[in-house]
């Protein structure tokens, strides 16, 4: 997967309230800033963001994250992590922000959670 490009897809979800962004691609340095418009354009009170084509997150993919999470903690909004591979399970392990994050291994569950 080096070569993929990085994408940032958002969709309504199922439920009222809830968006969510598929990601596929490494989140890095270059293309980080993408990441970060496609979250802040997302205003819905439930926000699912799917790792599952994110192979594998570096400290500007954690950066990136924590920033999502501080956002949607400031703004009262619920926001959940789904599709993560164990590399990018074992990386938020070993940085110590696991722990901040609502995981889900699906969409659907992470959408029945927030209704």
């Amino acid at each position: 997967m080096p070569g993929e490009a990085f994408q940032v897809t958002g969709r309504a979800g199922t439920a009222p309230g809830v968006h969510i962004l598929s990601v596929r691609g490494a989140i890095n340095q270059v293309t980080s800033p993408a990441f970060d418009e496609a979250v802040h354009a997302a205003h819905a009170q439930h926000l699912i963001i799917d790792l599952s084509g994110v192979p594998s997150i570096d400290s500007m993919a954690i950066g990136a994250l924590v920033r999502v999470f501080v956002s949607c903690n400031k703004s009262g909004r619920k926001l959940a992590l789904v599709g993560l591979s164990h590399h990018v399970k074992n990386v938020l392990r070993l940085t110590g922000v696991e722990a901040l994050f609502e995981t889900y291994p699906t969409i659907p569950e992470a959408e029945s959670a927030a209704g």
